[in-house]
């Protein structure tokens, strides 16, 4: 069974995501740029860091959401992961993607909220050789 490994994301939708970085950087201290988010660092994950970012009202990004977040789960092995949650009768959007920062997948739970899983490249085993 496919396991989350720890959550990669939290995204939110606003009225007015700018304002409302404002609020979170005066009130609790999250530097955070519109666009970017925040990021924390990951202790589950070497090399990982989770990511909290506020999207406009209208972004498309959570279109297939009935609620205005959304979170990123790591799995170790998305394909195997998108099956696994197929054969179980899981809403599986057929839509996935690879960027520079992985693969990304996503599913609906059972009360329509859209929820990614992403697969993070590989972190580097070891320091690039230098060569003069």
């Amino acid at each position: 069974m496919a396991q989350v490994r720890g959550i990669g994301g939290i995204f939110f939708k606003s009225q007015n995501p700018e304002s409302l970085y404002a609020w979170y950087e005066k009130h609790l201290g999250i530097k955070a740029k519109p666009g970017s988010g925040a990021f924390f660092p990951m202790n589950s994950v070497p090399g990982a860091q989770t990511v909290w970012s506020i999207f406009p009202q209208t972004t498309e990004y959570m279109k297939d959401s009935k609620s205005g977040f959304m979170v990123n789960y790591i799995v170790d092995d998305l394909a195997s992961t998108l099956e696994q949650l197929r054969i179980a009768g899981v809403a599986v959007d057929d839509h996935t993607e690879s960027s520079d920062f992985g693969n990304f997948g996503w599913v609906s739970d059972p009360d329509g909220n859209r929820v990614e899983l992403w697969e993070p490249k590989p972190a580097p085993t070891s320091l690039p050789e230098i060569v003069d």
